[in-house]
């Protein structure tokens, strides 16, 4: 029964961390992902890039994305200058939050396949870590605040050139372009224009 106790510890650990705030919302605003929206959305951006690139293997990069970030669930999370003042102990984490569940064998070689960023599965979750970034500095952007404007300079100058795949480095500068809106303003499904107010007469 030790396992099962172990797993079901897990599951509850697994969801408080969506009660777990990035940091960087010190410097942005509140109303910025947390850790469990920010793995949500890394996952679907990882699964793009993996079909843009042809890279096959969707279940490692399913289970690579949503494990990513979970050590920051016991080591906190750092933004870019907190982290030049403290030591997290991210391998420890990870060895710790799955020791003795059903998943630690697997997860355990995962984390050290994703930390070395050789494969091409690790690259692209590291690559769809970044352009999470992008597309919420873009949305802050449409929102009135100043902030991703300040930060897309040394952005692009440090960050973009160490993006690991071609697709990646073509959605970053696509999303700089975007129009976070465009999904629903553009969609030929809403009211206005393919709904009940299309052929309304002033």
């Amino acid at each position: 029964m030790k396992v099962i106790k172990r797993d079901i510890e897990l599951l509850f650990e697994i969801s408080a961390f969506r009660h777990l705030d990035r940091v960087w919302r010190h410097f942005l605003n509140p109303d910025v992902a947390n850790n469990s929206e920010h793995s949500f959305s890394v996952v679907w951006i990882a699964l793009t890039l993996a079909k843009m690139e042809g890279v096959k293997n969707h279940e490692k990069i399913l289970k690579m994305s949503l494990l990513h970030d979970l050590p920051e669930s016991r080591c906190g999370d750092v933004h870019y200058l907190s982290r030049q003042y403290v030591i997290r102990k991210e391998d420890e984490a990870v060895k710790d939050i799955f020791k003795d569940t059903v998943h630690e064998k697997e997860t355990l070689k995962l984390w050290r396949e994703f930390e070395e960023r050789k494969t091409p599965e690790a690259k692209i979750v590291k690559d769809a870590d970044n352009l999470d970034v992008e597309l919420e500095l873009r949305e802050q952007e449409y929102r009135g605040h100043s902030i991703s404007k300040t930060l897309r300079p040394e952005r692009n100058r440090l960050l973009h050139h160490r993006l690991f795949t071609k697709s990646a480095k073509i959605l970053w500068k696509e999303i700089q372009k975007a129009n976070p809106h465009d999904w629903h303003l553009k969609s030929p499904k809403n009211r206005f224009r393919g709904g009940d107010w299309k052929n309304k007469k002033k």
